[in-house]
């Protein structure tokens, strides 16, 4: 047996008389000298393949499974909470009606889409855990260790086709790729070479930073361009701006130099909630269109207590489901103090999101009055301070929420500057999302492999979970995993 475990010295290609492995009773069939593709497939003519190891199968099938209850759990849970706030949300008779048919449409996608989501990550994890066995079986633990998961990470990634092929998820394939880039970039801090490019990267507070750029972009087009958005997060952006969508064109117009075209629809909106004004066509600050006759101080104030109702909702889920999957076990020991936990961090986070909503206006209603005007650099002024409210968050989820509204802003900043001119339009690349998302899956799990370290501990144990803990890094898995190699090359 070779000390690498990754070929086979003289007289060391063996098979047994039966054609099948025992152990170490092994009898010797062949020499150095036979090529190792002769010797592959030899094997394989005795019907030997990668997968004849009930260890091997057991590892794709429970990667495949545990996949699929991540991606069915995930989706299904925020699915379900949204179909509760939808029933919530029939009041009167005539809604009801309305109501009922559009959420039997609603539970019906609901339920596709979790499936889908469930067939990507299974098929995923599946995928992924087969070629990293196939590619160790054929060419060795530890000849293939260093490119191995780049390959099977490759592979694996068009599985996210399975969610719709038509279906574009532009900006979970620029998430995935901002997580590559920090895992990356960490592997680049501890590198004697690359540590000095990637020291500004240790900035403590660089996901605030992050957090405000990516607001500028977001904001600015939730006011001025909301085309560039997805239409989920635009759904989203609308829910919680908390204004309606004839007073941001009023916003749109003021900032863009254009004649207003709605200020009889923004008139009968405020008339409609008991606020009687009268809207005057020469003004310079939009502030009386965005708060009626409300000043600037109270607006913000009334503004906040509104959005922390409408911040509940959405962070329950987040944390509830959570502690009802990761904690369940912890749930009868210490019921009291899981959901404590839960409680606080819904609270802390909805917090964060009404400060984040309120402060948009706040910001941007300060910069039109100091400077008498506004303008689309003010408005993206105004809204660049709006992250600062990150700050307010724990900060194990301050990285997470900059990088996911950093894809987001990426995703409208390309979007705004394609629909100008500036970017040629490919036609080729369809699904640049898919491209994105296998190449980010390819560094995301050498990393896994190879850079465990990088990772924070709670994703890190999720990816056990699902994929097996791999052994470290130029070791091989068990004596019988080495013969088996040393045999096929």
């Amino acid at each position: 047996m070779s000390p690498s475990g990754d070929g086979a010295t003289k007289d060391k290609t063996c098979v047994a008389e039966n054609g099948g492995f025992h152990g170490g009773n092994i009898k010797t069939h062949c020499s150095e000298s036979e090529p190792s593709l002769w010797r592959s497939s030899y094997l394989l003519g005795f019907g030997l393949n990668p997968f004849e190891d009930s260890e091997k199968l057991t590892r794709i099938v429970t990667a495949s499974v545990k996949g699929f209850s991540i991606g069915a759990g995930i989706k299904g849970g925020l699915a379900l909470f949204s179909i509760v706030a939808r029933l919530r949300r029939t009041r009167s008779s005539s809604v009801r009606k309305v109501e009922v048919f559009s959420t039997r449409e609603a539970t019906d996608l609901a339920i596709k889409e979790t499936l889908r989501y469930g067939l990507f990550l299974g098929t995923f994890a599946g995928t992924f855990v087969s070629v990293d066995e196939i590619i160790a079986y054929f060419g060795g633990h530890r000849r293939t260790a260093k490119w191995r998961a780049i390959v099977a990470g490759l592979i694996a990634g068009p599985s996210m086709l399975l969610t719709g092929p038509s279906t574009q998820h532009t900006s979970l394939a620029i998430y995935i790729l901002m997580r590559a880039a920090v895992l990356a970039s960490r592997c680049g801090i501890k590198s004697k070479r690359f540590g000095k490019i990637c020291k500004p990267l240790t900035w403590k507070h660089g996901d605030v930073f992050l957090m405000c750029l990516s607001s500028s972009q977001i904001l600015s087009a939730y006011i001025l361009k909301q085309d560039s958005l997805s239409p989920s997060y635009k759904s989203f952006l609308n829910k919680h701006g908390g204004k309606d969508l004839s007073i941001l064109q009023g916003v749109k117009d003021i900032a863009s130099g254009l004649p207003f075209t709605n200020l009889e629809a923004i008139e009968k909106y405020y008339n409609s909630t008991g606020v009687d004004i009268k809207l005057d066509p020469e003004m310079k600050i939009p502030c009386m269109m965005i708060h009626g006759n409300q000043s600037c101080s109270a607006h913000v104030v009334s503004f906040f207590i509104q959005a922390y109702k409408r911040a509940l909702p959405v962070y329950l889920p987040v944390y509830l489901i959570p502690a009802l999957i990761v904690h369940r076990q912890g749930l009868l020991k210490r019921p009291y103090n899981i959901f404590g936990k839960g409680l606080l961090g819904t609270a802390r986070s909805s917090l964060f999101l009404s400060v984040y909503c309120s402060s948009a206006w706040m910001w941007t209603c300060l910069l039109f009055r100091i400077f008498r005007r506004c303008t689309i650099p003010m408005v993206a002024m105004g809204t660049f301070p709006t992250g600062l409210a990150l700050a307010i968050e724990k900060k194990s989820r301050r990285i997470e929420i900059s990088l996911y509204c950093l894809a987001r802003a990426i995703e409208s900043f390309f979007s705004c500057m394609g629909d100008s001119g500036y970017l040629p339009q490919s036609k080729n690349l369809k699904r640049a999302d898919v491209v994105i998302f296998s190449i980010s899956t390819a560094i995301i799990m050498y990393c896994y492999e190879q850079e465990r370290e990088v990772f924070r501990s709670k994703y890190l144990n999720v990816l056990d979970w699902v994929f097996g803990v791999p052994p470290p890094p130029g070791e091989t898995p068990s004596p019988v995993e080495s013969k088996l190699t040393d045999l096929a090359v």
